[in-house]
């Protein structure tokens, strides 16, 4: 129980950390901003908090089931911090900020082919956007792409090596999907391939979807997502991490489900937990 707490607090902690990095690197942030990312952090961080230190699951998908919340984490946290040094690049930039400008210029150059989803973003700017700006936008755009594709060959590798989910404990489908009912709607892994195949699906439009999605709540808001530092950076983040967040929703149903029906055909031939396979 004592380290079960304390791993809720550690996680905390890191929300905490993750949610104000911007904040924290991008200079000249207002009073005001300081206080609604902090209300913000604050928030999130009661929230994992009462998640991992409970029995019962709540919204938190996976969370008995390592890495695949903390690989988010820390793809988010790289995401943020490398967008920040982006953004308050300036003439007196580090040398660490000039080759994070270079690797997302050369990203975003390859990003640029007919009906990507950077050039559709980049054509629908309008002329009143300046050039540097096009061009922050498209290294910030490379940065956000690239890191995301890390995560999921990373998040990949570990399903292939047989790392995710780990062979040393029971897999709990209510504990690591406390919004999928295993009891209703017909087959069990019927519906995991259904919904993974899904997420995937999402996950390949999300990219086109995302813009307009914040286009328009930003005009309806009144909030200009180019002229505002740290707005630019949380958007840019969001617009490449929510699609590679749902394929990797998918691919990790993919493998429960694969693991449900190897478990099926073991219990068929008659094999169980001493033959080297752990229930789910």
């Amino acid at each position: 129980m004592i380290s079960q707490v304390a791993g809720a607090a550690v996680r905390a902690v890191v929300v905490m950390v993750v949610i104000a990095t911007p904040s924290l690197l991008i200079p000249g942030t207002h009073a005001e901003t300081t206080q609604i990312v902090t209300l913000i952090a604050l928030f999130s961080a009661f929230l994992v908090y009462s998640e991992y230190a409970g029995t019962y699951p709540g919204l938190i998908e996976f969370r008995d089931a390592p890495p695949f919340n903390r690989v988010r984490v820390i793809s988010v946290f790289v995401t943020l911090f490398l967008l920040s040094l982006v953004v308050s690049g300036g003439p007196g930039a580090s040398t660490l900020s000039l080759v994070v400008n270079a690797a997302g210029f050369i990203v975003g150059k390859a990003l640029e082919f007919p009906y990507s989803p950077l050039t559709l973003v980049l054509d629908n700017l309008g002329d009143d956007v300046s050039a540097a700006m096009r061009l922050r936008l498209q290294i910030m755009a490379g940065i956000a792409s690239l890191i995301a594709l890390v995560t999921l060959a990373v998040f990949a590798i570990l399903i292939r090596m047989n790392h995710w989910p780990s062979r040393e404990q029971a897999f709990n489908v209510w504990i690591n999907l406390p919004t999928f009912d295993p009891t209703t709607g017909g087959d069990v892994v019927a519906r995991l391939t259904r919904d993974s195949r899904l997420n995937v699906a999402l996950g390949l439009v999300m990219p086109y979807i995302l813009p307009v999605i914040f286009w328009v709540a930003a005009h309806h808001l009144g909030v200009s997502l180019l002229q505002h530092p740290q707005t630019l950076v949380w958007v840019v983040m969001l617009w490449m991490f929510l699609p590679v967040s749902l394929f990797m929703r998918g691919m990790a149903m993919a493998r429960i489900a694969d693991m449900i029906e190897a478990r099926r055909r073991r219990l068929t031939a008659g094999l169980g937990p001493e033959d080297g396979f752990q229930p789910v």
